[in-house]
């Protein structure tokens, strides 16, 4: 009868030996859904360079965006005669530049944390600028001591105003 009774607890030899690869393969499984639903959540946010912006003048619609690191800003050409690129210093440490070609989409997507200041080359002095805030900045106080020409200054102060009163 003991005889009998261990048979019905233990598991066969096939099944002992089955478990382990069994829980490797799951184990396996479950890393690999994890790592696709964090490239799953990845945002694209878009941004228009217009002619006549909401707020009067060129610009960019909206002029300052807040994402996560991995997400992607679409600049959009809504109208002729913009483009966008990154401007110098007003990036994370180590973050790479961009420049998109005039009157032509950009994508970029921002896989560091910080604030990243771009404009429109040709407008740049009339304030067609904006910003994109990417997690917590840690790049605030170096941004805002990048020197701007012309409205593009006014236009940076209103944008760190609206940004530092959250």
């Amino acid at each position: 009868m003991t005889r009998l009774f261990s048979r019905l607890i233990a598991p066969p030899q096939a099944l002992q030996a089955f478990f382990p690869s069994f829980f490797m393969v799951l184990t396996g499984a479950t890393l690999i859904c994890a790592a696709s639903l964090s490239v799953a959540h990845a945002a694209t946010v878009d941004v228009r360079m217009l002619s006549h912006a909401p707020d009067g003048g060129r610009g960019f619609d909206p002029a300052i965006v807040h994402i996560h690191a991995g997400d992607t800003v679409h600049f959009i050409a809504a109208d002729p005669g913009h483009n966008v690129q990154s401007i110098p210093g007003m990036l994370p440490e180590g973050a790479a530049p961009f420049t998109g070609p005039m009157g032509h989409d950009l994508n970029v997507t921002f896989s560091k944390p910080g604030l990243y200041g771009y404009k429109c080359l040709p407008h740049y002095w009339m304030g067609m600028v904006g910003m994109v805030v990417v997690d917590k900045p840690d790049n605030e106080a170096a941004a805002k001591a990048v020197s701007q020409p012309g409205a593009a200054a006014i236009r940076f102060r209103k944008l760190f105003d609206t940004l530092d009163r959250g």
